[in-house]
């Protein structure tokens, strides 16, 4: 197929992912001026934040069956049209119930994106440039959240909080007409129409949401509340089920038979615990420079851009290396950078110099340019080709998990040592620096704890011969 133009399918799957980034991370900006206009709580109008979040990963689980049912072509229009569609009804809603259904959508075509777009790059890309194309998509992982909350502000100051669903339309139809340009390749995968498992996707959402609703509402009434107790326990009890349930199926929602392979179990840990502790660290982030260092909003974000740019630069290069000589090293050395940067994280205060948080958010974000692409790159070639699909949903959905679980679990923690901090009679401040600091040690932690499943990742990429090989490069 030397007619493949795959700089095109590149820069269609990134457009996809752009789009579902920014959407991410704009409207938190505009939540003030919704809660105006349908005369709403704040408790009642961060549902918008938090349907998105509990609808995102509905889908994922299904890449694989939509994939082998549809294909990818069909899957990844599906997608991008879905979430195009939300768009639309978000910006035209004239009440909070109806921009909550929207919101639904919307997130379930998301959702669908970043594991499609993984497996569409494994697909027809061969492993020996698979880190270096995922550096590259990675990019668009990174800007769509970076640029959301500045483009988002603009756009609800001048044109009114609508605009920032509105700006998905003229993209998502953009992404639409390149995907039938450039994925045509994809049009002639082979079909198959398995049975689907409705009791496993049932018992498996019941437990994505339960646990995600669950460990994000502990943050506000605490982890013993008995409604905390009761959700969390109904999620137990599902994924047991499901275990269950998979186990008996001949065509499975998830393969649990992927969880045997140590080298994938390796990076689905890594990349867990590496969500839990960045996720988690991130959301403290605002509150060090803000509250405690006197920075302003835009002062803060400024801050934070040395992390976005060296990140940014080094992730293409870190997929190369990847492919010449492995994932695992260069993702060690990944972790090691962020355990560091979250111990000097710990050591800011009112009285650290803007030189020294510079510093911080350069070797943060040269840690995760080291590990993003290598860890993505790992993954896939951890197994084998007919398990691309389904490891990258995995993979997208642990990642999903292990962030909402590390957000909520260092929010409870940091509360925890406020109140410990203020009954032992420090002040407000002082408890809160403190808390401070011991949630950016836990981060630390956690990442050298990783350290021991990134040991076992595959020491070298393998370079899996597949029926994507024939695509000439």
């Amino acid at each position: 197929m030397r007619d493949t133009n795959r700089t095109g399918i590149l820069i269609v799957v990134i457009m996809g992912t752009i789009m579902a980034g920014i959407d991410s991370s704009i409207v938190n900006i505009s939540l003030p001026v919704m809660s105006k206009q349908f005369n709403c709580t704040l408790s009642e109008i961060e549902w918008v934040i938090t349907v998105y979040m509990l609808s995102f990963s509905v889908l994922m689980p299904l890449t694989n069956w939509l994939k082998n049912r549809i294909g990818f072509f069909n899957l990844y229009i599906g997608a991008i049209s879905l979430f195009t569609l939300g768009s639309l009804l978000c910006a035209l809603s004239t009440s909070l119930n109806f921009l909550l259904v929207a919101r639904v959508i919307q997130a379930l075509g998301g959702g669908a994106m970043a594991p499609t777009s993984m497996a569409i790059i494994s697909y027809i890309f061969p492993a020996r440039v698979r880190g270096t194309v995922l550096g590259w998509w990675g990019l668009g992982n990174l800007v769509g959240p970076a640029i959301g909350p500045t483009l988002g502000g603009i756009l609800t100051e001048k044109f009114g909080w609508p605009s920032i669903f509105y700006i998905n339309l003229p993209i998502g139809i953009i992404t639409v007409v390149l995907a039938y340009r450039y994925l045509d390749v994809l049009r002639k995968q082979a079909k198959f129409k398995l049975p689907f498992d409705l009791a496993g996707f049932v018992v498996l959402t019941i437990f994505l949401v339960g646990l995600q609703y669950g460990v994000a509402r502990a943050e506000v009434v605490g982890i013993t509340s008995p409604q905390i107790l009761a959700v969390l326990g109904i999620a137990v009890l599902s994924l047991i089920a499901f275990i269950f349930i998979d186990k008996r199926r001949n065509n499975p929602i998830i393969d649990l038979n992927l969880f045997t392979n140590y080298a994938f179990v390796s990076c689905i840990l890594v990349t867990v615990s590496r969500a839990a502790a960045l996720f988690g660290g991130l959301f403290l982030m605002p509150f060090l420079l803000q509250e405690q260092m006197g920075f302003s909003e835009s002062i803060s974000g400024l801050l934070i851009l040395p992390n976005s740019v060296f990140m940014a630069a080094l992730m293409p290069f870190a997929g190369k290396w990847s492919d010449k000589h492995g994932s695992r090293e260069i993702s060690i050395l990944g972790i090691l950078l962020l355990a560091v940067s979250m111990y000097l994280f710990a050591g800011l205060n009112k009285g650290s110099s803007i030189s020294a948080v510079i510093v911080t958010m350069v070797v943060r974000g040269i840690g995760m340019g080291c590990l993003l692409a290598p860890l993505n790159s790992a993954t896939l070639s951890a197994v084998r080709p007919s398990e691309v699909t389904m490891a990258s949903s995995i993979s997208t959905l642990m990642q999903q998990v292990g962030g909402a679980i590390g957000i909520a679990v260092l929010a409870i923690i940091t509360q925890g040592a406020y109140n410990r901090r203020v009954l032992e009679g420090a002040s407000s401040m002082d408890s809160h620096h403190q808390a401070l600091r011991e949630g950016f040690h836990i981060s630390m932690i956690i990442l050298l704890v990783t350290l021991i499943p990134a040991w076992f990742m595959p020491r070298r990429n393998l370079v899996l011969k597949d029926a994507n090989e024939h695509i000439d490069t």
